[in-house]
């Protein structure tokens, strides 16, 4: 089918859209969705080829989990995963890489590499830059 059909069926009821009073744009919460903005654009349900990132498992690096567009019609075998923990700049870049030369979405680049980054960020321990005042040793 047309992903501008597909799109047309699923635009205003579907399991993942997330729709709250005061808020004029609707969210998405699907999987392959980078941006979790409800738009056609974004869709990670309709498009043949799509990438989604999420934390790896393991808390250390992130998974890209990319679509087949060949294993389309058979969905336990369609997602592809790939671990990418060598460190953030060479995974970034990874990353880059296998969007350009995979061909999948490149238009999409920024958004995913935003995602990374912003999964990446959030598993740096925090640290403290405020030293404890040291107690005074009785006399």
């Amino acid at each position: 089918m047309s992903t501008h059909l597909v799109w047309s069926i699923i635009r205003n009821n579907n399991a993942f859209l997330i729709k709250k009073r005061n808020i004029t744009k609707p969210f998405s919460s699907e999987p392959q969705n980078l941006t979790n903005l409800h738009s056609y654009r974004y869709n990670g349900l309709i498009h043949k080829k799509t990438v989604g990132i999420v934390d790896a498992a393991d808390k250390k690096g992130f998974t890209v989990v990319m679509k087949k567009p060949k294993k389309i019609n058979k969905p336990r075998e369609s997602l592809a995963k790939v671990t990418m923990k060598a460190g953030p700049r060479r995974s970034l870049h990874k990353l880059r890489r296998l969007m350009k030369f995979g061909k999948y979405r490149t238009d999409l680049t920024k958004a995913a590499l935003r995602r990374a980054s912003a999964i990446l960020k959030s598993q740096k321990p925090i640290v403290n830059k405020k030293k404890q005042k040291q107690a005074k040793k009785p006399e």
